[in-house]
C-alpha cells in the first residue's frame, strides 16, 4: 500500500503561517512516519523575487506604517467572493499550481496561508481540482480570505471562530475546533528551576518574557525594556530580538546599567523553554504567538496590537481572561505595576489560559486531516490518471505572471521612490 502523501502550501507573511505548517508536519510524523511530507511556501514557488519584496513591505508595513496594514485589512474583511478584487486571488498562479500538482500527485492539500487556500478552492468548486483541500486559520478572527466555499474542512482555533464561519456560510460539518496548531514541543513538561539556572536567573524573582517578534516589530521594545530593568521590584527579564541585530545592539547600555538582572537574545529555537522559565509575557500579538503562550499556560501582556488581525487576537485573549492589552505607555505601566503588586491576577490568567486552550491542538489537527485523507483515498477510484483538469491561463493571470517575470529590475526604483518604506 503506497503511503500517504501530505502537501503543506504556507507562506512567509509573518512567521506564524510557517510555524504553524512546521507543527503539523512535526505532528505527522511523530503520529504517523511512513507519511510523505512536502512543504512549499505557496508564494515563493511562484516567484522568488516578488515574495522577497511583498514580505519586505509586509514587514516594514507592520513597523513603520501599521494603520496603513489595518486600513487594508479592514476594508478587505467582508470582501464578496464576487468581487474583482477576490477573483483577481483566485486566479494567482493558478496554471503553476495545477501544473505542480498534476506532477507531484498529493493525497491531500494543507493551507496555512489564506491566498493559496482561494486558488485551490476555486479549483474545486470548478471541478478540476479532485484532492481534498485543509484550510488551518491561524488567526483568531473572521476574514473574507480565509473563506472560500470549496474548502473542504477549515480547523480553526476558537468556538468564536467556529461561529464567525457559520455565519458565513460555512457548514459546520466542514469545521473543526482544534486550536491554532502549535509545535509538539509546547506540550513538554520542563524543569522550570533547571531552565531558569541555565540563564543564570532565580526563582525568587518574577520572571518578564519579552517577544519582540521575528524582525522585531514590537513597539517601543527598548523602552519596555529599560522599564523592566530598572523597575523597583523583584523582577528579572528574557528579551528575544528576534532578526533585528539593531535592537539587539540598542540594547547594550540597557543590560549593562540594569538594576534588574537581563539576559537577552536573537532569534531563538527554544521558546518553549523559555515561556516555561517566564510568568508572563509582553509580546505582539501574532495567532501563533498566543497560541503557544496559551498551551504554556503563561500570561500575556499586549502591547499596542497592529491593527487588523493582531488587535482582534489580542482582544480575544483578553476575552478569555488570559491576558491583557496595553493600548498606550501609561496602560502598560498601569498593568505591570498591577501584576508586580498582585501576584494572584498572574496565577487567574494562567488559569482562564487552561480553561480556554486544554492543549494538543496540532494532534487535534493532524487527527482531521489524516482521517480525511484516508477517506477520500477509499473513494478515489485511481490515483493513477490526472487528478486535475488544467484550465487556460486567463489574462489576468497571464498579466500577474508578466508582473512577477518584470518585477526584479524595479525594486531598487521604487526604492528610491519609497524611501519611508524602505529605509
Amino acid at each position: 500500500m503506497k503511503p500517504t502523501r501530505v502537501l503543506v502550501f504556507s507562506a512567509t507573511f509573518g512567521a506564524g503561517h510557517v510555524k504553524a505548517a512546521e507543527a503539523l508536519i512535526e505532528t505527522i510524523k511523530n503520529t504517523k512516519p511512513s507519511v510523505e511530507i512536502t512543504h512549499e511556501d505557496s508564494v515563493a514557488m511562484l516567484n522568488k523575487n516578488v515574495n522577497y519584496f511583498l514580505c519586505t513591505l509586509y514587514i516594514t508595513l507592520m513597523k513603520r506604517a501599521p494603520k496603513i496594514w489595518g486600513v487594508f485589512y479592514n476594508q478587505t474583511q467582508d470582501l464578496s467572493k464576487d468581487s474583482l478584487f477576490q477573483r483577481f486571488l483566485n486566479t494567482i498562479g493558478r496554471s503553476q499550481f495545477v501544473t505542480y500538482l498534476n506532477l507531484s500527485k498529493p493525497d491531500i492539500i494543507v493551507c496555512t496561508y489564506p491566498t493559496v487556500a482561494g486558488v485551490l478552492a476555486r479549483l474545486r468548486v470548478k471541478g478540476e481540482l479532485n484532492i481534498p483541500v485543509v484550510v488551518v486559520v491561524t488567526d483568531y478572527t473572521v476574514h473574507s480570505q480565509w473563506i472560500h466555499q470549496g474548502v473542504d474542512v477549515y480547523i480553526v482555533g476558537s468556538s468564536m471562530v467556529n461561529k464567525g464561519f457559520i455565519a458565513r456560510g460555512i457548514e459546520p460539518s466542514r469545521i473543526q475546533i482544534s486550536g491554532i496548531p502549535v509545535n509538539p514541543r509546547f506540550e513538554r513538561n520542563l524543569n522550570r528551576e533547571e531552565i531558569l539556572l541555565s540563564l543564570g536567573l532565580t526563582e525568587n524573582r518574577l520572571t518578564l518574557l519579552v517577544m519582540c517578534g521575528a524582525c522585531g516589530v514590537l513597539d517601543k521594545a527598548k523602552w519596555i525594556c529599560k522599564l523592566i530593568a530598572n523597575v523597583q521590584a523583584p523582577v528579572q527579564a528574557i528579551i528575544v530580538c528576534g532578526s533585528d541585530q539593531k535592537l539587539f545592539n540598542s540594547l547594550d547600555n540597557v543590560v549593562r546599567e540594569a538594576r534588574n538582572p537581563v539576559v537577552r537574545f536573537n532569534f531563538v529555537h527554544n521558546v518553549d523553554e523559555l515561556m516555561t522559565a517566564a510568568n508572563i509575557i509582553i509580546t505582539k500579538a501574532g495567532g501563533l504567538t498566543v497560541s503557544e503562550a496559551l498551551t504554556k499556560h503563561i500570561p500575556m501582556i499586549i502591547f499596542k496590537p497592529i491593527p487588523g488581525q493582531e488587535e482582534n487576537n489580542a482582544r480575544f485573549v483578553e476575552e478569555i481572561g488570559a491576558g491583557r492589552i496595553a493600548f498606550s505607555d501609561e496602560q502598560f505601566v498601569e498593568i505591570i505595576n498591577e501584576l508586580i503588586t498582585n501576584p494572584g491576577e498572574i496565577e487567574k490568567m494562567s488559569a482562564a489560559s487552561f480553561q480556554a486552550f486544554p492543549g494538543n491542538s496540532a494532534e487535534k489537527a493532524v487527527q482531521v486531516i489524516l482521517d480525511l485523507a484516508d477517506d477520500f483515498s477509499l473513494r478515489t477510484i485511481s490515483n493513477e490518471a490526472s487528478v486535475y483538469t488544467p484550465p487556460s491561463q486567463s489574462r489576468i493571470s497571464t498579466w500577474f505572471s508578466t508582473l512577477f517575470r518584470i518585477s526584479r529590475p524595479f525594486l531598487p526604483k521604487l526604492k528610491r521612490s519609497l524611501p519611508f518604506f524602505f529605509r
